[in-house]
């Protein structure tokens, strides 16, 4: 990795299961590594690591404290990386600095404890040179305890309980954080945020509705937060939670709006909108051409612009003005994330998460493609200063194998690859930041960069073949290659186990109606009489049965199995078996005898009452199979003729339809 023009170095801190270390790089071809002048420091307890925004300092946590590192102009040589101070949180959890790096917040799981049953503040503040706390209050609230900050540091604000509480440091922090000096809001559930750039600062304020009121943001210019003196106003339905976006020069203001469930059930992931505040006091809506959740949404750095990926899967990308308006649509495609490099020329659209790793680079002034890559369990992503290259990594508790992470050029060259060692897990990566115009803007080329070869196997771009078509293009018959049935006389391929056991059903079911078949025949021969037979119409009810169990549905008996049947004096018959009785199709005369209906049929007539019922259900189990082909093979002469192009195995199809004309003809014949 080449070094920027001015001689700074990329550094890369790496927060893993054993230590938490820095490493570097001499050039482009060299690898990234510990180097004997960056720190390193042997922990299992590391939660987290930070660089200041200036890039004055490195903090990270270990378990028994928070130490801070100054970090020195240049990397280059045996320079060592000062402490700078040392701050006795044990259970840090989170770390933030402030935009100027004087300040460090820390941020612990609130406890309490038999000696503090009020619990102890669990957000605290420290002034960096001097390592002293200066602020420490009761924050619960994990996911938005950080608090916010003017560009210039002299504002100082939080959300506690509802309320937003301001402070001015202008007269210094010991005087500063002493009391709250302005205060707004008294709702549950409102959010702050202070805009960047402007000094006094534009605010925006978050008051969810209640009883069917809307939720509204306000802006407000510090110091006036009265109720009428609100700079701009939106109010929305469906917000259950909110999230506020500055541009980088503080003039507009995007807020992602979410429910948790959508009422109407389209979506598994709620309801999302986006909505635009500017400071001069327009508002709207961010139109959206596809339904589905809003994935994500950034701003350039440029700050008159931004990005929105929404809609379901394969969603969209678009870029959007100020006004609003769509001024490049970026297609279609499986990604939910979106990432501008630092100057804003460059943004990558990703696939990430649940989805297989796809990455695009755009050229954002030329609104073209430049590369396609794809980085596989992607768990976090992150530009470098330079605007040049970019980090993916995998890392843990996301991901708890195949930890590691690799380092690309924005052509999608491949510069730098650390697989991390079986047994140890990596926790976190973030590349050193930089003081402004350390860099120039990159110049973006379409350009291949010198790379290397990833030493992980690359997946296979060849579509799936079936055996039997492998077999078919290798010049080989496939029916030598099916399984041979352990059991002599079944066929190759045996039914399922639920076909077995409706068959064995059907077959006890025949039998037992066969049994008493026999026994009237008997009866009626020791008297004299002609014998009725009723066995064609037990094989009639049994190719009906076959029939039904062949498609698959479940046979439906009118009379249940467990409930005896009716007792009749000798001579006289059921009177409901009698109506469902149907007309022999086998094509002999009928007569009756005795009053019963018997038909002359030999195959009806074999005690046992089912061998000639079984033949025709295995004929008509045959005809129905070979007219089954025979109508996918229309289908598919269709679909050909409608211009599709058809699969080599679709292609065998239909050439054996002469094939299968003639054994139906057969079969019907034989019927």
């Amino acid at each position: 990795m080449a070094a920027a023009a001015d001689g700074a170095v990329p550094t890369l801190a790496i927060r893993s299961s054993v230590a938490v270390e820095l490493w570097s790089s001499a050039g482009a071809k060299q690898p990234y590594e510990h180097k004997p002048n960056l720190p390193r420091e042997e922990t299992k307890s590391s939660r987290s690591i930070c660089f200041s925004p200036d890039g004055r300092y490195f903090a990270y946590s270990n378990g028994v404290e928070v130490k801070v590192l100054h970090v020195p102009a240049s990397n280059t040589g045996n320079v060592d990386w000062p402490l700078q101070c040392k701050l006795p949180r044990p259970k840090a959890f989170y770390l933030q600095f402030s935009p100027r790096g004087n300040y460090l917040c820390t941020w612990e799981h609130y406890a309490i404890t038999k000696d503090r049953p009020e619990g102890a503040a669990n957000l605290l503040v420290y002034d960096v040179a001097t390592g002293n706390e200066v602020f420490a209050i009761v924050q619960k609230n994990q996911t938005d305890w950080q608090p916010s900050w003017s560009s210039d540091e002299s504002i100082f604000a939080l959300v506690v309980g509802g309320e937003a509480l301001f402070y001015d440091l202008a007269a210094g922090p010991s005087e500063g954080f002493a009391s709250a000096s302005r205060k707004i809001g008294g709702s549950r559930g409102g959010m702050l945020s202070l805009g960047p750039g402007n000094c006094p600062p534009y605010l925006a304020f978050y008051t969810p509705g209640a009883k069917g009121a809307p939720s509204m943001c306000k802006l407000y210019k510090y110091p006036a937060l009265g109720q009428n003196q609100t700079v701009a106003c939106k109010s929305f339905f469906q917000a259950d939670r909110v999230e506020m976006l500055w541009n980088k020069r503080g003039s507009g203001l995007l807020l992602l709006t979410s429910t948790e469930v959508d009422k109407s059930g389209a979506s598994y992931y709620g309801n999302q909108a986006v909505h635009f505040m500017a400071t001069k006091g327009d508002t709207c809506s961010v139109p959206l051409s596809k339904e589905g959740p809003v994935h994500c949404v950034k701003w350039s750095p440029k700050a008159n612009e931004f990005v929105v990926v929404y809609g379901f899967m394969p969603s969209k990308a678009a870029l959007y003005n100020l006004k609003c308006d769509v001024i490049f649509d970026f297609g279609e495609g499986p990604r939910n994330c979106a990432y501008f490099n630092p100057f804003g020329n460059l943004i990558v659209l990703g696939g990430f998460g649940n989805l297989p790793g796809a990455v695009e680079v755009w050229d954002v002034s030329k609104r073209e493609k430049i590369a396609n890559l794809k980085c596989a369990d992607t768990t976090h992503f992150e530009w470098h200063p330079n605007g040049e290259w970019f980090v993916t990594a995998t890392t843990a508790p996301r991901l708890r194998i195949s930890n590691g992470f690799k380092i690309y050029h924005y052509s999608g060259a491949l510069l730098h690859e650390t697989l991390w060692p079986q047994g140890q897990e990596l926790l976190g990566i973030e590349w050193q930041q930089y003081a402004d115009n350390t860099f120039a803007e990159p110049k973006i080329t379409k350009a291949k960069h010198e790379g290397i070869k990833s030493s992980q196997p690359e997946a296979s771009k060849k579509a799936y073949t079936p055996p039997h078509l492998r077999l078919l293009k290798e010049g080989k018959n496939p029916e030598k290659y099916l399984p041979q049935p352990t059991v002599p006389g079944l066929p190759a391929a045996a039914p399922g186990l639920g076909a077995n056991k409706n068959k064995k059903r059907n077959n006890n079911s025949n039998k037992a109606k066969g049994n008493n078949n026999i026994n009237n025949s008997s009866n009626k021969r020791e008297a004299g009489e002609a014998i009725p037979q009723d066995a064609a119409a037990a094989a009639t009810e049994s190719l009906v049965q076959e029939q039904t169990t062949a498609a698959g549905s479940t046979v439906t008996i009118n009379e249940s199995p467990r409930r005896p049947a009716p007792k009749h004096r000798p001579g006289q018959r059921n009177q409901q078996q009698q109506q469902m009785e149907q007309p022999v199709e086998f094509g002999t005369p009928r007569h009756r005898v005795n009053g019963n209906v018997a038909c002359n049929n030999n195959n009806s007539s074999n005690s046992g009452g089912g061998g000639g019922g079984n033949n025709n259900s295995d004929k008509d189990r045959k005809i129905r199979s070979v007219a089954k082909k025979l109508s996918d093979i229309k289908k598919l002469k269709s679909r050909q003729s409608q211009g599709e192009t058809l699969e080599l195995n679709q292609l065998n199809k239909i050439e054996m339809e002469a094939k299968y004309l003639e054994e139906l003809k057969a079969l019907k014949l034989s019927v």
